[in-house]
């Protein structure tokens, strides 16, 4: 044997052969079990729910792709997936990560199915399909409080939602307390809803529903708080502040005041350490450093990734420009991370470019309330942001409100 005649004893060869055999019966396991399947349901914006099957090597963007095909949409840059972990903090679900790696969870797999980012001009939009889904998260965001806006802001927003959903003011068909049957917010004061059906009546009549949503985008993209995802936290004093990213820069709020705005292009660095997260920036020719602390360490990794993300999508001209960032001060210490998708200008570009025969658009009625909660006051007023014992729905923490402002409970 040549084996044999190169020094190879039939004993090594015995020993080989063992060692062969136990590690294809080690691996036949984990073969195995690639090709078993795991469920994920995805609820949409409208509430409803669908369902898939995927490999257990299957990545995020497979998801994205599943829903995107669902709707027929091809504006799909601006959606993501989000999930939340069994301790209650919520993530982003990575496209080029397998999804079973990214779940902690038990199965089945639940998800949501969300703006990630906010269009900066809804008029770029090239459908009104993409248009009628943010219209649908705005819809969520008026509720849920995530969108704080004035007493006159609220009204026109929630005609225009009426609009949208019942057309033209009908008299025989629309009693003198029609506004009330609808979920607008959860609690609406009689001075919001006659002042919504004022509106309706007089300044919307003729509008078709793809109108008046985008009405309803032009007014709402105007707001301090659109496209805000905001992160609890406390600031270097201990008060509970708010920090978000929207297509100008960072922000915080305090209330339902903004105390920061900071523009991309004056921030240098995010970074964070443990729970501490830090925004390193430029204000007025002077190096700017902030620094707030999370409840726990993955709320802060999961603000600095929504950051990075954020910076890259809005601030970047290409893609190709996009950076893998560091959470330290050095390269190879801490996490990295580098956002994998299209940047705004290439998106809003590619949908310049869209030339097929405009998809339908199948609306979902808004839903009835079972029974009515009315507050007498001007403006709608709940608890403050971390409301102890407080359940929020879709994986969201609520967010605060003050008196100033029409504030819901909000939930993505």
């Amino acid at each position: 044997s040549p084996l044999i005649s190169k020094g190879v004893s039939r004993g090594d060869r015995t020993r080989r052969k063992h060692v062969s055999m136990k590690m294809l019966r080690f691996r036949s396991p984990s073969i195995r079990s690639l090709d078993q399947e795991v469920l994920c349901t995805i609820r949409l914006l409208d509430d409803s729910e669908i369902s898939c099957s995927i490999q257990r090597d299957t990545k995020g963007q497979f998801l994205l792709d599943h829903v995107c095909n669902h709707y027929n949409l091809l504006e799909k840059d601006y959606f993501g997936i989000r999930y939340v972990d069994p301790e209650k903090q919520r993530h982003w679900l990575e496209p080029n990560k397998p999804v079973v790696k990214q779940m902690k969870s038990q199965q089945p797999y639940m998800m949501c199915f969300r703006v990630k980012f906010y269009p900066h001009e809804p008029m770029k939009i090239k459908e009104e399909l993409t248009r009628y889904l943010l219209y649908l998260q705005l819809k969520r965001d008026i509720y849920h409080g995530r969108l704080l806006c004035p007493f006159a802001e609220a009204a026109y927003l929630g005609a225009c939602i009426v609009q949208a959903e019942l057309g033209d003011f009908d008299p025989e068909e629309h009693p003198s307390d029609y506004i009330r049957d609808f979920k607008l917010f959860p609690k609406q004061s009689l001075k919001l809803e006659r002042k919504i059906m004022e509106i309706h009546k007089n300044e919307l009549r003729g509008q078709c529903a793809a109108l008046a949503e985008l009405n309803m985008l032009q007014k709402a993209h105007a707001l301090e708080t659109y496209g805000v995802d905001p992160h609890p936290c406390k600031d270097f004093t201990g008060a509970t502040a708010f920090l978000g990213f929207t297509a100008t820069g960072f922000v915080v709020f305090q209330g339902n005041k903004r105390i920061h705005l900071l523009k991309w292009s004056d921030v240098n660095k995010l970074k964070f350490e443990g729970k501490t997260f830090y925004v390193i920036g430029i204000q007025k020719e002077k190096k700017l450093v902030l620094t707030f602390h999370t409840s726990t360490p993955a709320a802060c990794k999961h603000l600095w990734k929504c950051g990075v993300e954020n910076q890259a999508f809005y601030k970047c001209a290409k893609s190709s420009q996009i950076k893998t960032v560091s959470s330290s001060n050095i390269f190879f210490k801490g996490s990295r991370f580098r956002y994998s998708g299209k940047v705004s200008k290439e998106v809003i570009e590619a949908s310049s470019k869209i030339q097929r025969e405009p998809p339908e658009v199948h609306r979902t009625p808004l839903l009835l309330f079972q029974s009515p909660v009315r507050s007498q006051s001007n403006l709608v007023s709940l608890e403050t942001p971390i409301a102890a014992g407080y359940k929020y729905p879709c994986h969201d923490p609520p967010q605060g409100s003050h008196r100033d402002f029409v504030c819901l409970h909000r939930v993505r």
